[in-house]
C-alpha cells in the first residue's frame, strides 16, 4: 500500500511515509476491535456465567449441515439442527424428531413417528414453523441433488426410496438389509432442514443456518467470531422437566495457532480446549497422562476411549516390492515399540493398537494380540525377505503431513535397526488426502474417525468394491474371504453373530499385514472448575444441551 502511494503521489520523504503507514495500522486497529466489539453480541462480563466459550483453530466452512463433514463443522451444527435420530454418549440410538420407529421384519423397511410439535427457528418468513414429514423428504433430496455435491449423498446409497406418508409418519425403504443404517441416520448430514429458508437464500444459506436445534444463530464475523443464542422453544427437557439448553449463548473464536488458544484458556477467556498438542502438552500432563500440580486444583480433565484410529497403510497394487511384501510389512508391525510412543509422544494419551483396526470401545474390538513388539523376529523377517528378492537395501517412502511428523520419525529410526530404510515425506494434508485416494503413495499415514457407532465402518475400507477414489478402500486390499464375510455381516442381525464377523474380518486384515495399525486415539478435554455438564462421547460430539457455568 505504502508502495504504490508514494509512486501515484510523487512523496520519497521517508519520514513522513513512516507516519502515514502508522496512522494506516492505527485506523486498521481500531477497525479490527470495533469488529470484535460488534461480534460480541452482548457476551459481556456480566452474563459471562451464561455463554460458554471455546476456539476453533481449523476454522469452519459452513453452517449447513449438508456439508457438515468435519469435526470443526459438525460441533456447531450440531448445535444448530436435529435428525430423526441421535447418538447417546454410549453409542445407543435414540429418538430425537422422531418420537419412535419401527423396523419391517425384512429390515428394509423403517416407519418413523414424528413429535410434529418441533419448531423450526424463528424467521422473518415465517413463526411457530413446525417440523412435519415433508421437510426430511426436501432434506434428503437436497444431500441427493447433484448441483448441490454434498460430501453427505453416500449416507443414502443403500436408500431405494423415503417418503412422507402423511404429516407425522416418514418411511425409508432400503434397497437390501442394513443393520446399521440408523446409526448412520444419526449424522449430521441427515439433519432436517426449511425448504423456504434454503430457497430464500440458495448458497448462502451456508452462513443463514435455521434449523431445530439447542441453539440459533446469532452472527457469523468469518475468520473472527461465531455466536449462537438460546433456542427458546428447544423441545427437550432434562430430567427433571426443565427447558434446555441451560445457556445463554455460544461464542466462537477461530485462533488458528494452538499454543495461542492455550494461552486463551490458561487465562480464562475460553472455557474448554480439545485434544493434545505438541506445543503444551508437556506443560499439562505428566508421562502417565495426569494433570501436572501446577493445573489440578484449576482445570479438569476429560478422557474417554475415542472411535478414532490412527495408522500407516500400504497401497496393495504398488509397484515397490516393498509395499507389497508381507515379510517386511510384518517385519515393521513388530520393529517399534507402540507403549514408548503413546508414554513419550503423547503423555500416555492412547491405547497400542496391536489387536486390530477395530478401536476399542466398539463391539467388534478384539482383545487378541497380533503385533507384540520384537525387533529380533522383525530382523529376521527382513534377513529372509533380503535372501528371497536379493534387495540388500530394502527401502520405501512414508508419506505423512507435518502433525504426524514426529510419530513417523520415531517409527523410521526404530525400523532403521532392523534393516528397513524409511524415507519421511512431508505434504500439505490436501495433498496427502487426494494421493492416497489416487493410489500415488505406497506407504502413507492415516486415521479413520467412526462415522457412525458401528465396526462395519471401519471394515468397509478393506471391501474390494469399495476401492479408491470412489471409495475409502486405500489401500486396494482385495480378498474373497474378507469380501464374502463382510456381504453377510451387513443383512446380519444376530448381534454376537455379527461380532464375531467382525472379528475374523479383523483378523485378515492383520495377519495379511495390510496396515500398521498405531494406537486407538482417546478424547482428551480440559475444562476450567467452574464448567459442568460437558462429558464426553466416543465418536467426540460437542453437546452442549446440559452444560452450566458457575
Amino acid at each position: 500500500m505504502s508502495y504504490y502511494f508514494s509512486q501515484s503521489c510523487g512523496i520519497t520523504n521517508s519520514n513522513y511515509m513512516i507516519k502515514i503507514n502508522i496512522k494506516i495500522e492505527l485506523i486498521l486497529s481500531i477497525i479490527m476491535l470495533l469488529i470484535l466489539i460488534s461480534c460480541s453480541d452482548n457476551t459481556s462480563d456480566d452474563k459471562d456465567h451464561l455463554v460458554f466459550r471455546y476456539n476453533e483453530h481449523k476454522n469452519i466452512s459452513s453452517l449447513d449441515p449438508a456439508f457438515a463433514k468435519d469435526n470443526s463443522d459438525i460441533w456447531v451444527v450440531n448445535q444448530l439442527f436435529n435428525g430423526l435420530v441421535e447418538m447417546d454418549k454410549d453409542l445407543k440410538i435414540i429418538p430425537s424428531i422422531a418420537r419412535n420407529w419401527n423396523i419391517s421384519e425384512s429390515g428394509k423397511v423403517y416407519t418413523f413417528n414424528l413429535n410434529t410439535n418441533i419448531k423450526f427457528h424463528d424467521h422473518d418468513l415465517f413463526d411457530n414453523r413446525k417440523v412435519i414429514a415433508k421437510d426430511f423428504s426436501y432434506s434428503f433430496d437436497r444431500i441427493l441433488d447433484e448441483k448441490l455435491a454434498s460430501p453427505g449423498a453416500w449416507v443414502l446409497e443403500k436408500v431405494e426410496d423415503y417418503k412422507a406418508i402423511n404429516d407425522s409418519v416418514f418411511e425409508i425403504r432400503l434397497k437390501e438389509p442394513f443393520n446399521a443404517f440408523l446409526g448412520i441416520l444419526s449424522m449430521k448430514y441427515c439433519s432436517v432442514v426449511p425448504k423456504e429458508i434454503v430457497e430464500h437464500y440458495g448458497n448462502d444459506f451456508r452462513r443463514n443456518p435455521i434449523g431445530t436445534g439447542p441453539f440459533k444463530f446469532k452472527r457469523w464475523e468469518e475468520n473472527i467470531k461465531l455466536v449462537l443464542r438460546k433456542n427458546e422453544s428447544y423441545f427437550e427437557k432434562d430430567e427433571s422437566g426443565s427447558a434446555l439448553p441451560y445457556l445463554e449463548a455460544v461464542s466462537v473464536t477461530f485462533i488458528p495457532e494452538k499454543q495461542s488458544e492455550f494461552l486463551e484458556f490458561i487465562q480464562s477467556n475460553l472455557d474448554f480446549i480439545s485434544g493434545l498438542d505438541e506445543s503444551y502438552k508437556d506443560e499439562l500432563l505428566d508421562r502417565a497422562g495426569e494433570l501436572s500440580n501446577k493445573y489440578s486444583d484449576k482445570i479438569n480433565i476429560i478422557r474417554a476411549p475415542y472411535l478414532n484410529t490412527e495408522y500407516l497403510g500400504f497401497y496393495n497394487k504398488s509397484s515397490n516390492p516393498i509395499a507389497t511384501s508381507k515379510l517386511i510389512r510384518r517385519a515393521i508391525n513388530l520393529g517399534f515399540d507402540r507403549d514408548k510412543m503413546i508414554k513419550f509422544l503423547r503423555n500416555g494419551i492412547g491405547v497400542n493398537a496391536n489387536t486390530g483396526f477395530i478401536p476399542n470401545g466398539l463391539p467388534g474390538y478384539s482383545t487378541e494380540v497380533y503385533y507384540e513388539y520384537n525387533q529380533e523376529l522383525a530382523r529376521e523377517l527382513v534377513k529372509q525377505y533380503i535372501s528371497e528378492s536379493g534387495d540388500k537395501n530394502p527401502t520405501i517412502k512414508l508419506t505423512t503431513t507435518s502433525n504426524y511428523l514426529v510419530f513417523c520419525e520415531f517409527i523410521q529410526k526404530e525400523i532403521e535397526k532392523i534393516g528397513v530404510n524409511i524415507i519421511v515425506d512431508v505434504i500439505p494434508a490436501s495433498s496427502l488426502k487426494e494421493a492416497k485416494a489416487n493410489g500415488k503413495l505406497d506407504f502413507f499415514r492415516a486415521s479413520w474417525v467412526a462415522d457412525y457407532p458401528d465396526a462395519q465402518n471401519y471394515l468397509s475400507l478393506y471391501y474390494s468394491k469399495n476401492l479408491a477414489p470412489s471409495g475409502p478402500n486405500y489401500t486396494h486390499f482385495s480378498d474373497d474371504t474378507y469380501d464374502n464375510l463382510y456381504e453377510s455381516s451387513l443383512s446380519e442381525k444376530n448381534q454376537k453373530t455379527k461380532e464375531s464377523l467382525y472379528r475374523k474380518m479383523d483378523s485378515i486384515i492383520m495377519d495379511e499385514s495390510v496396515i500398521v495399525p498405531l494406537y486407538y486415539d482417546e478424547v482428551i478435554r480440559f475444562t476450567h472448575k467452574n464448567v459442568k455438564g460437558l462429558g464426553v462421547n466416543p465418536i467426540n460430539i460437542l453437546d452442549l444441551r446440559k452444560v452450566t457455568k458457575n
